[in-house]
């Protein structure tokens, strides 16, 4: 039953992908390296697929290049990451990440989570976040995911020259999650994360240290239907996979881990359309150790979605979409104040 379950809310994502594919800016071309990104080139907007061999897998990838690429120089690279059941190309048309990095000059790159359970592009396939939840072949399966994105990044460094003190990490609720995993555990390599709409794993939340300061930019909807505000099952269409601790306790770990100050400075942001019954309270944690910082955007009235982004399903599954700011451009003025510091 759990797996006719899934198999439901698979095929819903699916149709969301297929709806969103016609405003995609992602249209991969053949696999590799674009033959016009050499040294000392101009390269025009580009975008390209390819996949490297981690752990005996071969892992596929989804890259933007900014219009101005210039491989002469080094560029910011910001890893975005899908939701459970989605798939790569189905991130940008959500986040308009692509026309943000061509205006503002970093690389994004699109992994492809692991598949399972059904044949076909983006039917099956999910992160291995912590959860440890036996219905999700890679967490059943200990896929290792935090591999597969250290891999990537050397990758990228090595070919694309990549700025290493400004690699970041976003994505969605399973992207999410996984975001916050990477912080922890690759700490080493990603300088500041952001995750929209996925708290802590309760499983992890006691052993995920990392080994240097993250700065940590966190969104969350009070009214998630998906993942709770204040913790407990995650779930969809009454599917449960894995508990997650709430975002006041995800705040907390991400500032005790920082060395931030406990108390946050606050503001209310203002209220931009009218057709929006949501409101967003920031709070941001300071006085954090080699300059980092943990900034709360409480969306209030939001739901499992990206504010500023595509209302992807409708209200009554997910949610509502916050207009009142833009999470993508919220997330790289974030990262970008926040490059890795020794």
């Amino acid at each position: 039953m759990k797996y006719f379950k899934l198999l439901i809310v698979i095929l819903i994502i699916t149709s969301v992908a297929a709806c969103t594919a016609n405003k995609s800016a992602i249209e991969p071309q053949t696999s590799g390296k674009p033959a016009a990104v050499t040294d000392n080139t101009t390269a025009s907007l580009q975008n390209y697929t390819d996949s490297i061999l981690v752990n005996g897998l071969q892992r596929s990838y989804l890259v933007h290049l900014p219009a101005s690429y210039d491989k002469s120089r080094p560029w910011p690279l910001v890893i975005v990451l899908h939701g459970g059941g989605s798939e790569a190309k189905t991130m940008d048309p959500l986040t308009d990440f692509n026309a943000l990095a061509d205006k503002q000059g970093f690389v994004v790159v699109y992994p492809e989570a692991y598949k399972h359970l059904i044949t076909g592009p983006g039917l099956s396939q999910h992160w291995n976040d912590g959860r440890g939840d036996p219905g999700i072949k890679a967490q059943a399966e200990n896929i290792d995911d935090v591999a597969f994105i250290s891999a990537l990044i050397d990758h990228l460094v090595q070919n694309l020259t990549i700025d290493e003190e400004m690699v970041y990490a976003t994505g969605i609720s399973n992207g999410a999650f996984m975001s916050n995993r990477l912080g922890c555990e690759l700490s080493d390599k990603i300088a500041a994360i952001a995750p929209v709409a996925g708290n802590i794993p309760q499983k992890t939340a006691s052993i995920w240290s990392p080994s240097r300061s993250v700065s940590v930019l966190i969104i969350n909807g009070t009214e998630d239907p998906v993942v709770p505000f204040n913790g407990g099952d995650v779930s969809s269409l009454s599917l449960k996979t894995g508990k997650v601790i709430s975002v006041a306790d995800t705040v907390k770990f991400w500032v005790s881990k920082d060395g931030c100050l406990a108390a946050p400075e606050t503001e209310q942001l203002p209220h931009l359309n009218p057709n929006d019954s949501t409101s967003t309270i920031v709070e941001r944690y300071t006085g954090c150790r080699n300059g980092t910082e943990v900034v709360l955007y409480k969306v209030n009235g939001g739901g499992h979605t990206w504010p500023g982004g595509l209302q992807y399903m409708s209200e009554k599954l997910i949610g509502q979409t916050s207009r009142d700011f833009s999470a993508t451009e919220t997330i790289w003025q974030f990262f970008k104040l926040h490059p890795m510091k020794q």
